[in-house]
């Protein structure tokens, strides 16, 4: 028997088991949150006798006699602190990882009131941020300091939600304070749990499948196999990704599912899922992209293993480059990355009315859900419903069917409530990751350094199913040659199957990949020349009525010289500076319909802002927010937002490509604008009871390799470049960015998404490293290289606007993904100056960071 004070309550506990199951299962205390059970993340931060610990890795047993704290119990006065400083710093985005953090914080504080900058980043080491880059957690708690030093009351009023204008993200309280509701959080009566045995061999024959022990335990409910499925093939796209491998058939990768497992209690899941025998005729697997596409390679599917060819031809490249006085050929390997968002993947799902069903999910897209869903049990979309809770960040990786459709699946047969969650380790092992891409780059330019012509041939390791794999090597492709002023590419991008992991989508979409490409041999070039980095960029940067390589003219919101003018001093000022240029669309594009959709209804005098656009800390409540208030001149205190649902919501497309702001924005905007014309005509909110307004936006653009002269291939383009600055030993020293991303929505959270794109291409370019051996992950959470708060450098973030802007959503543009598009080609730079060295793989070899 074990006592221990939790929150100042004592409590007796009877049974052992880890300090964090004993929180969030018996005492309910949700805001401790389960991110990785490693003691890697520290989610699961709380407070012993007012020191951090990581609940996850010790049993009860240790704390006998001690206090442990959780953000649930700080005193009001902490609270009121907390909220007000993380909320006016901008320090939340998804915030699973923010009650950690507050502890952590709070630890530092109650025995060092006036910390540095320095101390708090060592505070909060033990503590990973996949969202902010660390930088508005650190101002948020240097804050907290402050008020808690000078006694300082926090004003929370906000009267105005403009355009540009500094308000708290509307989610703030919920996220700082941990009572806001993740997936797992969620506590259902009757709940049972259900998980997939997986594949032991990346490619191998399923000759038989015995559950005849697993059958026989006592605590099995049901255990179902492909034959129990009515669809088995689903897909994000194209429907190839099986639900699960059926007996006679051939795994694929490691993260195939094999059988499905219900219990009654999760502890029993993997007792079961271990008395299931398969018997497997094992193969070699193919992981090399180049060896999948030779002729007798075996066949990863029966229609080949390429998944998608691209071609983007514009004037004669070969003609062009052998006429030019300088030219640079070179290949380029990038490799595959871990989204790490802090969250692992859960659903529940539960019967709702007749034969339907609702499912509780953290995903980029509740209709996509839907929509796979239905598909996979052959029954109508509205009988299934999907509703969001709060998403703890997905960067892409949250696109794609990981525990949903299982939980749906099983759900469907038992009629009961069931959760699926992977662990972490799972989630590393069998959610999707970036594209590793071989690349071969061929840049050209006349004798005075302008840009004449590029060819590249890209070849994206796509692995196993091809979730957004197509689309990702079209951008990869649209983008290759980067914000540039010259029009004759010949490029050739192949998409392959091979046994790996899934490639999917990921912050950056593929332009992250041939920007490293790009911009690398766009400094060989400026050598040629004999002119600086930043000269050969500037007299080459697209400018408003210029044509990109694409053909499509740069509008009058193009500001991309003004991004480099920026930066030009900081630059010449660092022997050992880096400099990179990158450009990310918004919006879906191509000819295709993307639509953004939104609601306002009216509802208790409240303005209900209705759009199944998925945030996952980008910050869409706050986004749609600030285009109602601009349009209408509401109080933000009369709007609330409500998350994605399907019965509830209109289908505003996927969270993907950085179009939610141009497109939903656009879409509340619209739907603002006729609310403010009833308004106008003397109605209060009150008297519009009921009343709803719809919004949508559909951009027209021109599908790839139109024939006419200047297709519109995306409604905006936003641009950036950055600087990464080394000291002598090769360390980071500081990174200055600056962005064209038109109207700057909210300053705190536009500065809060770049910080944090930064943090994440730094670490793709200097420190992580997800390895994979023989179609096998041979990775730990722990050991991934993400970059903690003492790793990273100063960032300042500088906004850059032309003189004109989008015709749409005030002339707001995306920056989810152009913020990390141009920090690997940066650092590559930068160590060139240093040490001499050209580096053309990722993570850059022989650096401070990696020696070796």
């Amino acid at each position: 028997m074990v006592k221990v004070i939790v929150n100042g309550l004592e409590h007796v506990v009877d049974k052992d088991k880890k300090l964090m199951d004993y929180l969030r299962d018996d005492l309910r205390l949700t805001s401790v949150k389960d991110g990785c059970s490693e003691g890697a993340c520290g989610s699961c931060t709380v407070l012993v006798d007012g020191r951090p610990v990581k609940a996850c890795m010790q049993k009860v047993s240790k704390f006998d006699g001690k206090s442990i704290l959780t953000v649930e119990g700080l005193s009001d006065r902490e609270k009121e602190v907390y909220v007000y400083a993380f909320g006016m710093a901008g320090a939340v985005q998804c915030g699973f990882c923010i009650p950690g953090m507050v502890l952590a914080g709070k630890a530092l504080l109650d025995v060092n009131p006036a910390p540095a900058r320095d101390e708090v980043k060592k505070a909060i080491k033990g503590n990973l941020c996949r969202c902010t880059g660390y930088v508005k957690i650190e101002e948020a708690i240097l804050s907290a300091a402050e008020l808690f030093r000078e006694n300082k009351k926090p004003d929370f009023t906000v009267k105005s939600a403009r355009m540009s204008e500094p308000i708290p993200r509307v989610d703030v309280e919920e996220k700082v304070l941990g009572y806001g509701e993740y997936v797992d959080d969620i506590e259902i009566p009757g709940m049972i749990y259900a998980k997939a045995l997986r594949a032991k061999h990346p490619r191998a024959r399923v000759n038989r499948i015995d559950l005849t022990r697993a059958l026989e335990h006592p605590d099995v409910v049901r255990i179902l196999t492909a034959a129990d499925v009515p669809n088995n093939k689903t897909g994000h796209l194209k429907k190839d990704w099986d639900v699960m491998i059926a007996e006679g058939d051939t795994t694929r990768y490691v993260g195939d599912a094999i059988a499905l497992v219900a219990t009654n209690h999760k502890e029993t899941l993997d007792e079961v899922i271990g008395l299931i025998e398969v018997d497997y005729t094992v193969y070699e697997p193919v992981t090399d992209p180049l060896k999948a596409m030779e002729e007798g390679a075996p066949l990863i599917h029966g229609d080949g293993n390429i998944l998608r060819r691209e071609i983007l031809k514009r004037g004669d490249a070969d003609k062009v480059i052998r006429e030019s006085k300088y030219k640079v050929t070179r290949n380029y390997s990038t490799p595959f990355q871990e989204h790490a968002f802090l969250e692992p993947e859960c659903a529940i799902c539960m019967p709702e009315g007749e034969d339907g069903l609702l499912l509780y999910t953290a995903s980029q897209s509740v209709y996509d859900e839907q929509h796979e869903i239905s598909d996979m049990l052959k029954i109508p979309a509205e009988k299934v419903r999907n509703v969001s809770k709060l998403v703890g960040g997905g960067f892409g990786g949250k696109e794609d069917m990981t525990v949903q459709h299982h939980a749906a699946l099983m759900c469907w047969y038992v009629k009961k409530p069931v959760k699926v969650k992977f662990s972490r380790q799972e989630s590393l092992w069998y959610h999707t990751k970036r594209h590793p891409m071989e690349m071969e780059f061929t840049t050209a330019c006349d004798e005075e350094g302008n840009l004449t012509a590029m060819k590249a041939l890209l070849i994206a390791n796509t692995g196993a199913y091809a979730s957004l794999g197509g689309p990702v090597l079209q951008r990869a492709c649209t983008h290759a040659a980067g914000p540039y002023n010259y029009q004759t590419i010949d490029i050739e991008g192949i998409s392959v199957y091979t046994n790996n992991v899934v490639a999917g989508a990921f912050r950056g979409f593929g332009v992250t990949q041939s920007c490293f490409a790009t911009e690398n041999n766009i400094n060989e070039l400026a050598k040629m020349v004999g002119i600086s980095p930043w000269e050969f960029r500037y007299k080459n940067a697209i400018r408003p009525g210029q044509v990109l390589p694409n053909g499509q003219i740069a509008d009058e919101s193009t500001a991309m010289a003004e991004c480099l003018e920026a930066v030009r001093e900081v630059f010449e000022a660092n022997p050992y500076a880096g400099i990179a240029c990158g450009m990310k669309n918004s919006g879906t594009g191509i000819g295709l319909m993307d639509t953004g959709r939104c609601i306002l209804s009216i509802d208790k005098g409240l303005v209900h802002i209705r759009t199944s656009a998925a945030c996952m800390g980008q910050g869409i409540a706050t986004m749609c927010t600030h285009m109602l208030c601009e349009t209408t001149g509401i109080e933000p205190s009369r709007v609330l937002h409500e998350r994605p649902d399907t019965g509830r919501t209109p289908n505003s497309g996927t969270s993907t490509a950085s179009r939610q702001t141009v497109l939903t924005g656009e879409a509340t905007k619209r739907a603002a604008e006729l609310l403010k014309a009833d308004m106008d005509k003397g109605s209060t909110l009150e008297e519009l009871e009921g009343r709803e307004y719809l919004g949508e936006f559909s951009p027209k653009t021109d599908r790839m390799n139109s024939d006419k002269k200047n297709p519109v291939s995306h409604v905006s383009y936003s641009y950036a470049v950055q600087v990464v600055i080394l000291d002598e030993k090769g360390k980071l020293e500081k990174v200055v960015a600056a962005y064209d991303i038109g109207t700057v929505v909210n300053p705190q959270s536009a500065k809060g998404q770049v910080e944090g794109g930064i943090v994440m291409g730094l670490g793709y370019a200097l420190t992580e490293d997800f390895k994979v051996k023989d179609g096998l992950p041979q990775v730990k959470f722990g050991t991934l290289g993400l970059m903690r708060a003492t790793d990273v450098p100063e960032i300042e973030v500088i906004f850059a606007k032309a003189k004109g802007e989008i015709p749409y959503a005030y002339g707001a543009k995306g920056v989810g993904e152009l913020c990390l598009i141009p920090t690997a080609p940066a650092c590559s730079m930068a160590y060139e100056r240093l040490d001499g060295k050209t580096r053309t793989s990722l993570p850059l070899k022989d650096t401070y960071y990696k020696p070796v």
